[in-house]
């Protein structure tokens, strides 16, 4: 089989399977400690490494890694092998040729594997700058003499260091190609705290021919972050290798619990969302490799679209005067799945962001943005919904209070947001500012919710303002209301929501209810009073109880949450509080089938907890 040149391979369309654990390998195999200097196997037992290679190239690898991850000066002399550094590396990447030649595939590439020093390098670090380039450059020097037909830094988790390993490979080959490969921890965040994004933007600067991520975690967050950089640089060329979850120690020895047949989806998962290079870091096998194998034979699923390349104007341009995704499913009466996010009391945005990516791979249909819940200064909720439009293509809810707006920013603020496409609104009174970060901050209160919805229905969306003024052509908001289906005074609750409704309300987001009986105690006296049965729809508040501290505060200190005895008693017997609490919200929801048409799903930051809502959500095929 001809062998294509790195560069042409990884264009073809096709993602090159890579290897995966060498360590993990090769301490299962020598019963050597997990902190042993693996890298000197490749003199002293040359044979267990080949064994691994072959392994490797038998279930399905086209890309073998040599056994030098920690071949540099700093970790040889550690392990009292320093002398050797020559030796450990050419061995390395011959030892990885042999493996090909006895299989028969000189087809294949033989990538020189680089890691960090293991010593922190200025200036985050001790060591200074010249001597981490120096330790680079002797190891790249040994395994380039060797004849690898690309070198691959990986596991950097300080992407200045990968910077610097990166300009001295250029300064001893401009052409050899390499795989740039980062660590991201936390929130995605590097160690030193830079996003995915900014590595990658500076990688791609630095002419890295495949930027990835590896190590750090499983494949879902490894998924994540790989959305990100793929995001931020749309031209480039990508690689991803997740570990086989988190690791687990028992008995003495180190395990990791992802299965074969899930990195089998992990590949094609890392395929659609557009990895040219796959492969495993810590805890994967050959099995793990021959599964993701079998997987990237089949046919090639769609592309995930995240927009890119797509500007703001055209987005906008596109959809100005189109109903909302949003109306269009009220509509139809499709059952709809939204979950709250809160902005944080920062400027950054790249957890919100990653938090909305997880939501939307479980498949929500709008996200709800909260405009200073609890009167807590945060970010202005208008910017996170923008962001979540314009960059991830999900729809949203703004919540829009009326308390701290007068009657003239109240009309400007519904321009703005008209204008940045945030045109489903959820108007709300809001939360008086005596119970929050700045109590004495004004609290204006100019137009009630109900006289609001009437400005925007009857005035802005006929084309004019309070006054009568033009406003140039008419908005196109679908606006939405709150209601409690709960409250313990139900006419009263019934002739608000007459207001509102009259006033051209869309549908109403419902207070969380957990005794589905109150909503139908509802339906029966709103049929009463009016005459006809109850149809504004509604989407169901469903705060997951995820602790007996935390249900109690619901019950005791929230206005309009009543959560019975039974409810309690379940979550303070159970062994996971939190994984009750999803089963109870299951279960409240499969009792209010027919008498809502969504899930409002409020997870209190949790949005781990919400994915898994909203998948449980989808699953049940209720659209």
């Amino acid at each position: 089989m001809k062998k294509l040149p790195f560069k042409e391979r990884i264009n073809t369309g096709a993602p090159l399977l890579a290897d995966g654990a060498m360590g993990t390998m090769l301490h299962q195999a020598s019963h050597a400690r997990a902190d042993a200097c693996f890298d000197a196997m490749n003199l002293d037992a040359p044979d267990i490494v080949l064994g691994v290679h072959r392994a490797y190239i038998e279930a399905g690898a086209e890309l073998i890694a040599s056994n030098t991850y920690g071949g540099n000066r700093f970790k040889l002399t550690a392990a009292g092998r320093g002398a050797q550094l020559t030796a450990i590396n050419q061995r390395g990447v011959a030892l990885a040729r042999q493996a090909l030649a006895a299989c028969g595939r000189a087809d294949l590439y033989v990538a020189g594997s680089v890691g960090p020093l293991g010593i922190g390098v200025s200036p985050y670090g001790r060591l200074p700058q010249a001597d981490a380039r120096a330790a680079f450059e002797e190891q790249l020097r040994a395994l380039l003499a060797a004849g690898v037909d690309l070198i691959q830094f990986e596991t950097f988790r300080e992407h200045h260091e990968l910077l610097l390993a990166l300009d001295v490979l250029r300064g001893l080959d401009a052409e050899l190609p390499l795989i740039a490969q980062a660590t991201f921890y936390q929130e995605n965040l590097s160690y030193a705290g830079y996003p995915p994004a900014r590595v990658a933007n500076d990688l791609y600067k630095a002419g890295a021919d495949v930027i990835g991520v590896n190590c750090g975690s499983g494949p879902a967050g490894i998924a994540e972050v790989l959305r990100q950089l793929r995001f931020a640089v749309p031209d480039a060329t990508f690689s991803a290798m997740p570990n086989a979850g988190f690791p687990e120690v028992t008995g003495g020895r180190i395990l990791y619990p992802a299965s074969a047949e899930y990195f089998a989806d992990c590949a094609s998962t890392l395929a659609s969302l557009g990895a040219s290079v796959i492969g495993g870091c810590c805890g994967t096998t050959p099995e793990h490799i021959a599964a993701m194998r079998a997987a990237l034979d089949q046919p090639p699923a769609e592309i995930v679209d995240l927009h890119i390349g797509e500007s703001a104007a055209e987005q906008e341009a596109a959809t100005a005067d189109a109903p909302t995704e949003f109306s269009q499913r009220l509509a139809r009466g499709a059952f709809t799945v939204t979950v709250e996010m809160a902005p944080l009391r920062s400027y950054r945005t790249d957890t919100l962001l990653g938090a909305a990516r997880r939501l939307r791979a479980a498949g929500v249909d709008l996200i709800n943005v909260a405009d200073t819940p609890a009167a807590r200064m945060k970010m202005s909720a208008w910017a996170v919904a923008h962001l979540l439009q314009s960059r991830l293509g999900i729809e949203t809810v703004l919540h829009f209070p009326t308390r701290g707006r007068n009657m003239l920013r109240v009309q400007g603020d519904l321009l703005a947001a008209h204008a940045l496409g945030l045109r489903n609104l959820f108007v709300v009174l809001g939360d008086p500012t005596r119970i929050g970060d700045f109590p004495d901050a004004s609290d204006v209160n100019d137009v009630a919710p109900s006289r609001l919805i009437d400005v925007i229905k009857g005035g802005m969306n006929q084309g004019v303002d309070m006054a009568g003024h033009s406003i140039g052509k008419p908005s196109s908001f679908t606006v939405g209301c709150a209601l409690n289906m709960g409250a313990d005074d139900i006419d009263r609750e019934i002739r608000i929501l007459n207001k509102k409704v009259s006033a051209g309300a869309d549908f109403a987001l419902g207070q969380a209810i957990y005794e589905p009986e109150r909503i139908r105690r509802f339906h029966r006296r709103f049929e009463q009073l009016a005459g006809a049965p109850f149809t504004l729809p509604v989407l169901m508040a469903v705060m997951p109880l995820r602790s007996l501290r935390q249900a109690r505060f619901l019950n005791n200190e929230v206005p309009g949450i009543s959560i019975p005895e039974a409810l309690l008693a379940r979550i303070a017997a159970a062994d996971s509080p939190r994984a009750e609490g999803i089963c109870i919200a299951q279960e409240l929801l499969t009792q209010m089938q027919g008498l809502v048409q969504g899930a409002y799903i409020i997870p209190g930051g949790d949005y781990d907890l919400a994915a898994e809502m909203v998948a449980y959500l989808k699953r049940g095929d209720r659209q």
